[in-house]
């Protein structure tokens, strides 16, 4: 087939149909390239668009990259559903079946060793926020009485400090404790920077940003302790993402090959 290879993840063999027939990047089906006990997921995409030179300003292209990134996590997700994949780095492509073939060979070991760990297993998400706009408003409401004099001005904006601050060890206590508790039934765990929220967008300040691996028959007794532990303090919010590949523990990245 003429065209450029891209390879979303590199798994072993399964038997069932990828769900919802993913359509895949560039709208090309994924299909299936196995080589010694190992299959690359593959489609083939147009050079015009993911050699060398275009694909670099087509990564500065915040649309297509938008639009590229979900059509790879959606073949993702599928593979998700009926085996383990070991998820390659976005637009890592090869000239041929054969380079994708000699990728395979030249990786096998580390390939078969991360799916031996990873076999049955799934990476769930959990982030912490520390909602302070919301938190904060019964305070400054508490302190919103105007000042008789300088001295009682300083002392309410110390008060309002103090507060502030007791809130944000609470805020921080409360999410060393919730990864420790989730470490406990996980098999592992992983600690992501903070999201910085004017990058991702999303309110408040993010105190916990965590990858937990779990085997697939235990995720429901997983998810069912976040949402016992997250009940803790007001003004904090917890979210849970999942179940995903174990992108967090696979400990593989794509290295295009032309």
């Amino acid at each position: 087939m003429t065209g450029l290879r891209y390879v979303y993840a590199v798994c072993r063999s399964f038997g069932a149909a990828l769900e919802d027939g993913p359509a895949g990047v560039a709208g090309v089906p994924p299909r299936q390239l196995p080589h010694r006990g190992l299959i690359a997921i593959v489609s083939t995409v147009p050079e015009e668009d993911f050699a060398e030179g275009p694909l670099r300003a087509h990564l500065e292209d915040l649309e297509w990259l938008t639009a590229t990134a979900r059509a790879h996590q959606s073949v993702i997700d599928a593979l998700t559903s009926v085996t383990t994949p070991l998820p390659l780095r976005l637009a890592t492509v090869f000239r041929d079946d054969s380079g994708v073939r000699a990728m395979l060979e030249e990786r096998e070991e580390d390939f078969h060793h991360a799916l031996d760990r990873l076999d049955g297993r799934v990476e769930w998400g959990v982030k912490v926020y520390a909602e302070a706009e919301r938190a904060e408003r019964p305070q400054e409401a508490a302190g919103s009485r105007k000042a008789a004099s300088g001295r009682d001005y300083l002392r309410q904006r110390r008060l309002r400090h103090q507060a502030h601050e007791e809130m944000r060890d609470n805020t921080d206590r409360f999410a060393r404790r919730l990864h420790e508790n989730l470490s406990e039934c996980a098999e592992d765990s992983l600690l992501h920077a903070p999201q910085n929220p004017a990058l991702s967008g999303v309110s408040g300040r993010n105190v916990l940003n965590a990858a937990y691996l779990v085997p697939r028959s235990a995720s429901e007794a997983f998810v069912e302790r976040v949402d016992r532990e997250k009940s803790g303090i007001p003004g904090v919010r917890v979210e849970l993402t999942g179940p995903w590949a174990a992108y967090s523990f696979s400990g593989v990245e794509g290295r295009a090959r032309s």
